[in-house]
């Protein structure tokens, strides 16, 4: 029983191993934060770079981060009254008219297991709830999702939006999703663009350091 062992059946998909070994850690006395770190995320750090080079595929990291979150949530409960390490704050959504959410899921579970704090909107986000929620929870990124092409101007629309509610140098805003370029993101003022989940995360990470 290892953190090596926890780390490989995350990258394995393999939930009730991933539980197995979490509570049997935590049994024998590891420290959470150790376990969270060394054992489950370090194996999310080893999914991203695999799927970014097409040596995994939506399903399997799709079944790698719900053992991720499995783990996490066991740990979480033995840090309850602990300070989680947390290095930043995003709201995510899919824009108005966009039904779509495997990618915008996939891009909150890298982002949760990279050490952020998400906060998903959902799918069909109006302008005015990612103002809301921009306001109400002052994030250091807003991450916008569309899938369609048809959709895709109402990522300027919430741009807009933050323009006109003087909240626009308040908040980074990344883009993502299949029809998103970073030619379109330079277009519509977008601090960044992240063509899938694992650059997403990395994007963020940078944005937060300048």
């Amino acid at each position: 029983m290892s953190y090596t062992e926890l780390c490989a059946e995350v990258v394995n998909g393999n939930e009730s191993k991933v539980i197995e070994l979490t509570k049997s850690l935590l049994e024998a006395g590891y420290d959470p934060l150790e376990i969270m770190n060394k054992g489950l995320i370090a194996g999310m750090d080893i999914v991203g770079p695999r799927f970014k080079n097409g040596e995994m595929f939506v399903p399997e990291v799709l079944l790698s981060a719900r053992a991720l979150h499995s783990g996490i949530n066991i740990v979480k409960e033995a840090l309850v009254g602990t300070d989680i390490p947390c290095i930043g704050k995003i709201v995510l959504g899919t824009v108005k008219s966009d039904l779509h959410d495997i990618g915008k899921n996939l891009v909150g579970m890298m982002m949760e297991s990279a050490g952020f704090k998400v906060i998903d909107l959902g799918v069909d986000v109006p302008e005015e709830t990612f103002i809301e929620a921009v306001k109400e929870h002052k994030p250091d990124i807003l991450a916008l999702s569309a899938l369609l092409t048809t959709t895709m101007p109402n990522m300027k629309s919430v741009i807009d939006a933050l323009k006109e509610n003087g909240l626009r140098d308040k908040v980074k805003v990344i883009i993502g999703g299949a029809p998103v370029s970073q030619n379109f993101a330079d277009e519509i003022g977008a601090d960044g663009y992240a063509p899938e989940a694992a650059s997403a995360a990395a994007l963020c990470k940078q944005l937060i350091a300048e």
